[in-house]
């Protein structure tokens, strides 16, 4: 199972063609493309529940919400899909978009709750050791780079903690996601189903930590 040719050569041609009259006239051609796209990524639901627990798979709409957006084009030129992991025992996810030129995975926890991000605050304010090790893993580094992304993040340290924490970059994170792009050569590429499962694999030791931190309170008991 893999990405076809002619799924990337539609979503390039609704880049250049972003309107409901070019949609319409090509709804054949974006069955197909969206069958491809659903069939990899029930392929890859299927490698994760190998060596995780999903709770849920949902492949993303293709129709944008313009209401409040200055882009008011009717469709997003991709198709993505999210993994949820097991409910509050878990937590995270993961998370493939397929755009040609701007394909990536991303894993992690993307808009913790405001009681989850205050957990994950005070045991990187306690020590982030465990956490800095994750990110100098050779594995981590190898798929991630050895970094956390953070679409949104505060300027200096949240209220209530020190300004000149060792850890503060940590600190002022919103959001803990490890993001890896792929070429369009790679999306192609017979191997990709299990060159995102692997990826997937690396996310395990931050997976397995992060679970233990919103599952326990600060002295290690349990809070589920």
């Amino acid at each position: 199972m893999q990405i076809e040719k002619s799924t990337l050569k539609y979503l390039q041609n609704l880049q250049k063609n972003n309107n409901r009259d070019w949609f319409a006239e090509h709804k054949d051609t974006y069955t197909k493309a969206q069958t491809n796209a659903k069939e990899v990524f029930g392929a890859i639901h299927q490698k994760l529940q190998e060596h995780d627990e999903i709770e849920k798979s949902k492949m993303m709409r293709i129709y944008r919400d313009v209401r409040f957006s200055k882009d008011k084009t009717p469709y997003k030129a991709h198709f993505a899909n999210s993994f949820s992991r097991l409910g509050k025992a878990l937590r995270g996810g993961y998370f493939l978009r397929v755009r040609p030129g701007e394909s990536f995975l991303a894993g992690g926890f993307w808009e913790p709750s405001k009681e989850d991000l205050f957990r994950i605050r005070k045991e990187i304010e306690l020590d982030a050791s465990e956490i800095k090790d994750i990110l100098k893993d050779k594995n981590f580094k190898k798929h991630f780079g050895g970094k956390f992304e953070s679409f949104s993040e505060l300027k200096t340290a949240p209220r209530g903690f020190d300004k000149e924490h060792l850890d503060v970059a940590l600190l002022r994170k919103k959001g803990f996601i490890a993001v890896k792009n792929f070429t369009d050569e790679e999306v192609l590429s017979a191997d990709f189903v299990n060159q995102i499962d692997e990826s997937y694999k690396a996310l395990r030791p931050f997976f397995n930590l992060f679970s233990d931190i919103l599952t326990t309170n600060l002295n290690g008991e349990s809070i589920v």
